[in-house]
């Protein structure tokens, strides 16, 4: 049993990659723990990001 913490984005493909991992065995369980501020680098991203998306409208 391994017990750890990620960010939820980086969990969206686990489930796939664990069973490609393991030959189909692995499984795991995934339950909110907290939120937490982002990261700047991810935040300037992400406002980037929407700016662009927002000039096309």
């Amino acid at each position: 049993v391994i017990e750890a913490q990620a960010p939820y984005a980086e969990l969206l493909r686990y489930a796939i990659d664990l069973r490609s991992m393991t030959q189909g065995r692995g499984s795991f369980v995934m339950e909110f723990d907290h939120y937490e501020e982002v990261p700047a680098h991810i935040s300037q991203k992400v406002i980037a990001e929407k700016k662009k998306i927002g000039k096309g409208d």
